[in-house]
């Protein structure tokens, strides 16, 4: 089938990442023929920097302005049209859409989520006044849900040249911590307290988080020398993917890191994007809710209070614990996901 996916960036980075993990599930392990138009493209092509050309041929990164005159011919016109994340198909796109001789399926694309009250609206049908059909199709972590994009499933790889010079300056005896936030977070005072505790951390900074601790370029940061910062420039998706599985802990933001970090199989804190009527706080709490299920008071107690953002001696005593339970709940997620996850479930679903 033909897919067209429709992709405006929120979050810089996150919104194009699911896209692009999404398209390549599509294409390369399910058959499909998929084109991508976004309102950022640059920002899309950096992401799929580095990925197999044979998978990259195969997937039409496209401006969001090529959409309008696209439709119009039969044998342009799309079997399924992808709205992510509540993105509004170009009027000039729908209306191709509407005079074309095959009517498409169209799909609304939602956030994931671990909230019990998506598995009443995944799948349920949008009634639209132009009459072609819609459904929502919301990801998440239940069965009846629409699940995860597990694509690819990491693996161990050999050092992506991008992170060389950093991976050369790592500390035998230290613990590594990769940080990817979202501005806000107490980062700063979080290290701080981190340094105060004896043991050396080395601290992966992803792209442009120096100048988040209100660092200019150049200027020294000072703290305890158990402390290291290691600032890498920007990496694409899969060699982000292997930072991941190479920390001891992991800081993650977006929808597409927040899953990544837990197939690491690794301790981490959900910067979850803040909303100024607490509904994140809801989605992160649903969330804890399942991750935590199975595990002991003692680090229910720790995990929460870190994805709080309390300082790292409240908690971090539980690490080893953690680092265990992470492990299982990613053979957890990877049996529920046999199935292909999301983009297996949304084939099947249109199918």
């Amino acid at each position: 089938m033909r897919w067209d996916i429709f992709c405006q960036i929120v979050d810089n980075y996150g919104d194009a990442g699911i896209c692009w993990r999404l398209a390549r599930s599509l294409s390369s392990l399910h058959g499909q023929d998929v084109r991508i138009f976004c309102d950022d493209l640059p920002t899309l092509n950096l992401l799929a920097l580095g990925v197999d050309q044979s998978v990259k041929r195969k997937i039409d990164l496209l401006p969001w302005e090529a959409s309008f005159n696209n439709a119009r011919h039969p044998t342009e016109a799309p079997d399924v049209v992808v709205e992510t994340f509540g993105c509004n198909l170009p009027e000039r796109y729908l209306t191709n859409l509407l005079i074309a001789p095959k009517k498409p399926i169209i799909i609304n694309l939602e956030y994931l989520s671990a909230e019990p009250w998506i598995t009443e609206f995944h799948g349920k049908p949008s009634p639209q006044a132009h009459g072609i059909a819609k459904y929502f199709f919301f990801p998440g972590f239940q069965d009846n849900a629409g699940g995860l994009l597990v694509d690819p499933i990491p693996k161990e790889s050999k050092l992506p040249a991008t992170l060389e010079a950093a991976w050369s300056k790592l500390r035998p005896n230290a613990k590594r911590i990769s940080i990817f936030c979202y501005p806000g977070a107490p980062l700063r005072k979080w290290l701080e307290d981190l340094g105060s505790i004896g043991e050396n951390f080395d601290i992966v900074l992803t792209h442009g988080h120096a100048q988040l601790l209100g660092v200019n370029v150049g200027q020294q940061i000072h703290f305890p020398k158990t402390i290291q910062l290691l600032s890498i420039p920007f990496v694409t998706q899969d060699e982000y993917d292997w930072l991941l599985s190479q920390c001891d802990f992991n800081i993650v933001r977006g929808e597409d890191s927040f899953v990544r970090a837990q197939l690491a199989g690794k301790p981490f804190i959900w910067h979850i994007y803040p909303q100024d009527d607490g509904a994140h706080q809801v989605k992160l709490a649903a969330f804890l809710d399942l991750y935590l299920e199975s595990a002991s008071q003692e680090l229910k107690t720790a995990s929460i209070a870190a994805m709080s953002w309390a300082m790292p001696q409240e908690w971090l005593k539980s690490l080893d614990a953690w680092s265990s339970h992470s492990r299982v709940w990613r053979a957890h997620l990877l049996e529920k996901q046999a199935d292909g996850g999301l983009a297996g479930r949304l084939v099947r679903f249109v199918a």
